[in-house]
């Protein structure tokens, strides 16, 4: 039997001006959800860390990556990794990206200690996770989208359609059209051309430099894109939103939640074992019906049939 291992994580900001007020209801929810599907509660199986726990149980930034660190550590494993919390946006530490941003979690100290940051979250969660191993993460948070810099990214429209935006192959495709501007000379014109098509290429090719006045440098060697694109992980994560999208507090009778993580559980009430593809659509289906305007997105960090049944 495979052994299955879980991390929750519930921050309120409690007596900051950051508050939420339903983060610490959806890891009760999530773990009551994770005892029906076979996770144990026992410590040695599933940690929580919220803002009203003591000592190391506490999501402070050491606290988070320490138990990230924990839970990719054993081979063969059935991983599942829940946040609700602050999402955010800080300045790119490597200057790659057109945009100038990258996608962030909030610990609760992240005021004094900072905010984790995608590459950051991908190294301690994806490349540190065995290949034999499974991991299905719900990031429930504003600019959620790319918290974990995967390749494969999936969203369904209001009518259920699904668009895939396949990182590699758009990444390569742009950079394809790029480097041809340049072949029979440099020129400004081509330059600002070239810019623009590396901007529109998502996460692992957001890098544009320039050695010289030839030819682009390519793809942006801080973004770690070599490493990322042979890992082939079997990772999937459900995020809340788009990049640039807020992710709602819901009042479910009476009760503050994560709209995403009300949403999702509401689709696992009604089918036990939905597939990818169902899970994103119903899931859009039932945030539009309660109003609510955030895209949530699938992202994945190989190729797989997503009429599968989720694998946790």
């Amino acid at each position: 039997m495979v052994r299955k291992k879980s991390l929750l994580i519930g921050i309120n900001y409690t007596g900051s001006q950051n508050e939420l007020r339903g983060c610490h209801q959806d890891v009760e929810n999530v773990a009551e959800f994770l005892a029906y599907r076979g996770f144990s509660s026992d410590p040695r199986s599933q940690v929580i860390l919220r803002d009203d726990a003591p000592g190391s149980y506490y999501p402070t930034g050491h606290n988070i990556l320490a138990a990230m660190d924990w839970l990719v550590s054993e081979p063969g494993t059935c991983n599942f990794l829940h946040y609700s919390g602050h999402g955010g946006q800080v300045v790119d530490p490597t200057g790659n990206r057109p945009s100038g941003v990258i996608d962030t979690i909030c610990p609760v100290d992240f005021r004094s200690r900072g905010q984790i940051n995608s590459d950051t979250l991908h190294q301690h969660l994806v490349t540190q996770l065995p290949p034999n191993s499974t991991l299905f993460v719900i990031l429930d948070c504003c600019h959620s989208g790319s918290a974990l810099e995967l390749p494969f990214v999936y969203r369904s429209d209001d009518d259920g359609n699904v668009s895939v935006i396949d990182n590699l192959k758009e990444g390569v495709h742009l950079m394809t059209e790029a480097n041809d501007l340049f072949r029979g000379g440099f020129s400004f014109d081509k330059m600002a051309e070239a810019e623009d098509l590396w901007a529109g290429a998502t996460n692992f090719f957001r890098g544009f430099k320039h050695m010289g006045e030839s030819h682009p440098a390519g793809l942006g060697e801080d973004a770690n894109y070599a490493a990322y694109a042979r890992e082939q992980k079997m990772v999937t994560m459900f995020s809340g939103c788009r990049d640039d999208q807020t992710s709602a507090d819901a009042n479910i009778n009476g009760t503050s939640e994560g709209a995403m993580s009300w949403a999702f559980l509401e689709i696992m009430k009604q089918n036990s074992n939905p597939s990818y593809l169902q899970t994103l659509q119903d899931t859009r289906y039932a945030l539009r019906q309660s109003n609510y305007s955030q895209v949530p997105q699938l992202s994945i960090g190989r190729e797989i049939d997503l009429n599968l049944g989720l694998f946790l």
